[in-house]
């Protein structure tokens, strides 16, 4: 009778013909832990994490809004959390500047202060947390009163060469600082080559250039910019100078080019939505790759989890391990630090 098959009973099993069995049953590895363990290809460790940070005084500092749980520290603040991140094995922190609207203007002036935020930030953090790698931009948008990551000519267009000038002399006022790690985020053509000239000409010989090689010019940029104040002060937009979603090969093309200027490592920049980008360059070039997962993608994440319609621990640490699994070498995320006690709790 149809009704009594059981696909389990021994008289099914002895019915089928042996050779009709699969000689392989890749199901086998997935059936205990320890075997899953051990067959895993890729795995995520909180020293491959970096944290980004935003560096903030007086009535700047606090929580932003459109980045739940993350916020805006004084000196003292950025400190402290700094002594909590390495204590949970993160290897870097990335800093980011927010300048009241005052110190601002069309040349992005401030950012060549050595006694600014950052080169504060910088001694704070290495003189608490030697051993901590601080990563610092190299860009102007956080000093401009327009909010571009350049100087603009008489026509509103960023004007390249000029900028680099400044971009160079920012590049020392940082590295002299302490900075470990200068990430050039303009996407000017030849700054990671005018940048690593000036180092070797100040004799900071060791201080290592992390490139935003492929930096598209994306809309998931939305939060960061709420963040360091620029999003009401940007005039127009950015891609004249980043780089257009659609291109895949012209990425290969800015990586080959920031490698051959001095490059220690490079970047791709917003993150999950470029996963092919970062195993193109991987695969091509076979050089450190950082990813960035960006506030777009940190704040999506959480409010879909703050609505209960993710399992953030899950879907977070998900998203970490595929970055990894694309060929990152490194991830920033605004996670790191949720990230690394879940590591550590595990």
């Amino acid at each position: 009778m149809a009704g009594d098959y059981n696909p389990a009973s021994p008289a099914c099993e002895t019915a089928v013909v042996h050779s009709a069995y699969p000689a392989t049953r890749p199901r086998r590895l997935r059936a205990a832990a320890f075997s899953r363990e051990l067959s895993r290809e890729t795995r995520l460790a909180a020293g491959q994490l970096i944290q980004p940070l935003f560096v903030a005084e007086g009535d700047l500092r606090g929580p932003i809004t459109s980045m739940p749980g993350q916020v805006r520290r004084n000196l003292d603040e950025l400190v402290a959390e700094c002594r909590e991140l390495a204590a949970l094995g993160i290897s870097a922190v990335a800093m980011f500047p927010v300048i009241p609207p005052a110190l601002k203007n069309e040349f992005g002036s401030e950012s060549l202060n050595p006694d600014g935020l950052i080169p504060r930030a910088i001694a704070r953090v290495k003189e608490a947390c030697p051993g901590l790698g601080v990563i610092v931009d190299i860009a102007l948008d956080p000093y401009t009163s327009h909010g571009h990551d350049g100087i603009l000519d008489e026509a509103g267009y960023v004007a390249n060469d000029i900028t680099l000038e400044a971009l160079r002399k920012q590049a020392v006022v940082l590295a002299r600082a302490g900075a470990d790690v200068l990430a050039p985020s303009d996407m000017m053509d030849g700054r990671v080559g005018a940048i690593r000239s000036v180092l070797e000409r100040d004799m900071r010989h060791n201080t290592m250039i992390l490139s935003y090689a492929a930096k598209y010019a994306s809309a998931f940029y939305g939060p960061f910019r709420d963040a360091v104040g620029t999003a009401t002060a940007l005039k127009g937009d950015k891609r004249t100078y980043q780089m257009d979603p659609a291109n895949s090969d012209e990425a290969l093309r800015e990586v080959g080019l920031d490698i051959a200027e001095g490059a220690d490592i490079v970047m791709v920049k917003p993150g999950m939505p470029y996963l092919d980008i970062i195993r193109r360059i991987k695969d091509e070039f076979g050089v450190p790759v950082a990813a960035y997962q960006v506030s777009g993608e940190y704040a999506m994440l959480k409010a879909a989890a703050q609505n209960g319609w993710l399992d953030e621990k899950k879907v977070v640490m998900e998203s970490l391990l595929c970055f990894r699994r694309a060929g990152a070498d490194m991830v920033l995320s605004y996670f790191s630090k949720q990230a690394a006690q879940w590591l550590k709790d595990a």
